[in-house]
C-alpha cells in the first residue's frame, strides 16, 4: 500500500534534488540534503530526549531555519508538531499548551520567559529545546524542575543523519494545525497526513492530477525548473504559510522566509533570489508592499516575479490593481480560498460588482441547514462545505467536531463558517463569515463586502466592519478605518458617499471611526472582537435612518 506520509515524501524529494537550495533565511542557506540531514538529526535527538511517537511538540518560534527543521523532525519522529502563535499572552499560551497536551517544546530564547511562567500548569510538558537566536529575553526564564531544558544545537550534535522510523510511518500519522480564526480560543484541526497532502497540498501538483506515490512526486520535483522559487512573508505558524512551505519543499523549489515581515527587505529578496512567487496574507501585508514600491520602485527590477499569492485573507480588488500597476500588468494574483479545516478550496475572483466568486469544484459545495445542496440560481444562502480528504476532528473538542466534521451517509464533511450562494453555472458567490453577519432591520450584511468597498477608497489602508446595537434596526453597520499615513484625511461623509457607489443603502456604514492601526493577528487575520469592542464603545445607540 502506498504511504503518503509528509516526512517520507520530503525525504524522497530531498534524495532526488539533494544539491538544490531548499531554504533561505537572512544569511543562512540550506540545500535539500542539508535540511533533510539536520531534521533527521533533530528527530533522533528528540527521541533520545524522551519524546515518543504520538507525542505533541510545540513549535514556539518566529520564522527561521530552525522552525522548518523542527517541523520536519517532528514528522520524521512520528510526533505531532503544534504551531504556537508567538504573540499570545500567558493566558492564551497556557490554554494552548494544555489543550494540545504538549510533551515537548522547541522555542526561541527570547520567548522563553512566558513559556516558563505557564509550564508549571502544563502537566505533560517535560522537554524544552531552546534555540539561541541572539535575542536575549527580557527576563531570565524560571522553568519548573519537571521540564528538562536543553539547547537546540546540543540536541542535534552527534546524532545520526539517516531518517528515523522510516518503516513505521503511515498515511494515518497525525498533523495538527491550531487556528485562532476571527473569534474564540484557538482550535486544533487534526489531519491525517494523506488527507492534508491531498486537500491542502493538492497531491503535490497544483496544475494537474495528484502524485500518488513518493516516486512520482520525487520525479516531478527533479524534472521541475531548478530556479523556481517562493518568498514567504507570513509567519510559519500560520496555517496558510505551512501550505506554501510544504508546497515548495515537496516541489523541489527554493523558499525564502523572513524572520519578521519587512516590506522593503522582502522586495530586495525578490531581486536577490530571483523570486517567482511572493506569498502574503491579505491587504495587511500587501498594502505596505505597495507603499514601499511606490516610494522605491526605481530601486528594484522584480522581473522574476510573476505570481502574488495570498492565503488566510483575501486581497481586495483595489490592492490587486495597484500592485499590477506597480510591478507589471501581467502579474498573476492568486487569491487562495481555503481554511485550516478544509485545505485549499480554490481561487477567489473579485468582479467589478465587488462580489467574491469561486469556480465550481466537485469537492466544494454550498449546503442548507439540513446539509442538502443549495440549488444553483436559487438565491438561497447556505454554508460552504467540503467532502473527501478533510480533517478528522478538533483536538479535545468533541462538541465542535460533531458540528464541523459530520459524517453523513458514510461521507466525512467539513462544514465551514463561510456563507455563500450558487449561481446558475455552479459558480459559488462567497458572502463572508456567518458569525460576523450583521442583521440590520432584517437585512443581512456581510462585513467582507463593506470592507471591500471601503478599501477601494485611496485614503484607506485597512478596515474592519462589525455590527453594533441599534434601537430601531437591532444592529447597524459600523466600520473602524486605518488611513494611509500620507493620504489626505477624508471625512466620514466622503467615505459614506464612496460606499454609496458600490453598495445598497442599508449596507453603508452608519458609524465610521478612525484608528491609528487595525488590530490583526500576526498572520494578518482580522480581529473582529477588537473591532466590535472599539465600535461598540463609539456607538451612542441613537436611532439611525437608512442611508
Amino acid at each position: 500500500m502506498t504511504t503518503l506520509n509528509l516526512a517520507s515524501l520530503y525525504e524522497a524529494v530531498a534524495a532526488a534534488v539533494p544539491r538544490r537550495t531548499a531554504l533561505v533565511c537572512g544569511g543562512r542557506r540550506l540545500t535539500f540534503e542539508e535540511l533533510d540531514e539536520r531534521a533527521s538529526a533533530l528527530a533522533h535527538g528528540l527521541l533520545a530526549s524522551g519524546i515518543e511517537p504520538g507525542d505533541h511538540v510545540g513549535l514556539h518560534m518566529l520564522n527561521g531555519p530552525e522552525y522548518v527543521e523542527a517541523l520536519l523532525a517532528c514528522l520524521k519522529a512520528r510526533t505531532v508538531p503544534i504551531n504556537i502563535n508567538y504573540r499570545y499572552t500567558d493566558r492564551e499560551l497556557e490554554y494552548l499548551y494544555t489543550n494540545a497536551e504538549l510533551t515537548g517544546l522547541v522555542i526561541d530564547e527570547e520567548l522563553t520567559p512566558s513559556a516558563a511562567r505557564v509550564a508549571a500548569n502544563c502537566p505533560k510538558l517535560r522537554l524544552a529545546v531552546v534555540v539561541r537566536t541572539g535575542d536575549t529575553p527580557d527576563e531570565e526564564p524560571s522553568w519548573p524542575s519537571a521540564v528538562n531544558v536543553v539547547e537546540y544545537e546540543a540536541v542535534l550534535e552527534g546524532r545520526p543523519v539517516t531518517p528515523p522510523l522510516a518503516d513505521e510511518r503511515s498515511s494515518d500519522d497525525r498533523f495538527i494545525i491550531y487556528t485562532g480564526g476571527t473569534t474564540g480560543m484557538p482550535k486544533g484541526v487534526v489531519w491525517r497526513h494523506e488527507d492534508f497532502y491531498m486537500a491542502a497540498l493538492k497531491g503535490g501538483n497544483h496544475y494537474g492530477p495528484p502524485y500518488l506515490t513518493a516516486e512520482e512526486l520525487a520525479a516531478a520535483a527533479a524534472a521541475s525548473l531548478e530556479g523556481f522559487s517562493y518568498l514567504l512573508t507570513a509567519p510559519l505558524m500560520h496555517g496558510a504559510a505551512s501550505y506554501n512551505l510544504f508546497t515548495s519543499l515537496l516541489g523541489g523549489a527554493k523558499i525564502a522566509v523572513q524572520r519578521r515581515f519587512d516590506p522593503l527587505e522582502a522586495l530586495r529578496t525578490v531581486d536577490e533570489e530571483k523570486i517567482g512567487i511572493l506569498m502574503v496574507v491579505g491587504d495587511a501585508m500587501a498594502r505596505p508592499l505597495a507603499d514601499v514600491l511606490r516610494a522605491h520602485r526605481s530601486e528594484f527590477d522584480l522581473s522574476s516575479l510573476f505570481v502574488l499569492g495570498s492565503g488566510g485573507a483575501i486581497l481586495s480588488r483595489s490592492i490587486q490593481e495597484e500592485l499590477k500597476e506597480l510591478v507589471k500588468p501581467d502579474l498573476f494574483v492568486n487569491n487562495s480560498f481555503g481554511a485550516s479545516e478544509s485545505g485549499a478550496d480554490g481561487t477567489i475572483q473579485i468582479g467589478p460588482d465587488g462580489l467574491m466568486r469561486l469556480a465550481p469544484n466537485p469537492r466544494v459545495t454550498v449546503v442548507d441547514t439540513d446539509l442538502k445542496p443549495v440549488p444553483p440560481g436559487s438565491e438561497e444562502i447556505g454554508t460552504i462545505a467540503r467532502s473527501g480528504h478533510v480533517p478528522l476532528a478538533y483536538y479535545n473538542d468533541p462538541e465542535k467536531t460533531a458540528r464541523t466534521f459530520p459524517v453523513i451517509d458514510g461521507v466525512r464533511w467539513s462544514i465551514l463558517g463561510d456563507m455563500a450562494k450558487v449561481e446558475e453555472d455552479g459558480t459559488i458567490v462567497v458572502l463572508g463569515r456567518g458569525s460576523g453577519c450583521i442583521n440590520t432591520g432584517g437585512e443581512k450584511v456581510f462585513p467582507e463586502e463593506v470592507e471591500q468597498a471601503l478599501k477601494a477608497h485611496p485614503a484607506v489602508m485597512d478596515v474592519l466592519v462589525a455590527g453594533v446595537p441599534d434601537r430601531r434596526f437591532g444592529e447597524r453597520v459600523a466600520a473602524v478605518v486605518e488611513l494611509r499615513p500620507d493620504a489626505p484625511v477624508p471625512s466620514v461623509t466622503e467615505l459614506r458617499d464612496h460606499c454609496r457607489e458600490h453598495l445598497a443603502g442599508y449596507k453603508i456604514p452608519a458609524l465610521i471611526t478612525f484608528s491609528e492601526s487595525i488590530m490583526r493577528s500576526p498572520s494578518g487575520k482580522a480581529d473582529y472582537r477588537w473591532a466590535k469592542n472599539v465600535l461598540t464603545s463609539e456607538n451612542d445607540e441613537k436611532e439611525t435612518p437608512r442611508a
